[in-house]
């Protein structure tokens, strides 16, 4: 099926198809972060609670241009801070060292400041379905 690109703007919601025939749903937020909705529909105009999130991700920014996941609403922000996502975390392959990811800029942490953080990472399209549909790399998840 051909897809109508799109050029999706800050607080755009996306609809995300599954494999089972639901949909999950995303709010776009800075650098190309989608805030995942709690909750799946069977119906691409019923968009779940829009105060609830389940977890945030960085995609590539062809997959919310591709028209794949397409618009199906926008919720503006009602400032620019509220428009970035929470923190994430990094951990130097080499070094083993700890950063905190937030607002465009790193800074040193400690591995207990992580905790609970996603890590910082650009998804592409099989990895967050996967996620979605509760399979996947645990890597990805949370720190414990």
């Amino acid at each position: 099926m051909k897809t109508k690109r799109q050029r999706p703007k800050l607080g755009a919601i996306l609809a995300i198809p599954l494999p089972d025939g639901t949909y999950a749903f995303g709010r776009l937020y800075k650098e190309c972060t989608l805030a995942i909705y709690k909750g799946r529909s069977e119906n691409i105009k019923e968009i779940p609670d829009k105060k609830e999130y389940d977890f945030f991700v960085g995609v590539y920014a062809d997959l919310l241009r591709d028209g794949q996941w397409p618009v199906v609403d926008t919720i503006p922000f009602e400032n620019e801070d509220d428009s970035w996502r929470p923190p994430t975390y990094m951990k130097d392959a080499i070094t083993g060292k700890f950063s905190i990811y937030f607002h465009g800029e790193v800074s040193p942490s400690s591995e207990q400041q992580c905790k609970g953080l996603e890590l910082t990472a650009v998804w592409d399209r099989h990895h967050v379905i996967e996620r979605l549909m509760g399979k996947g790399d645990v890597a990805y998840l949370p720190l414990n």
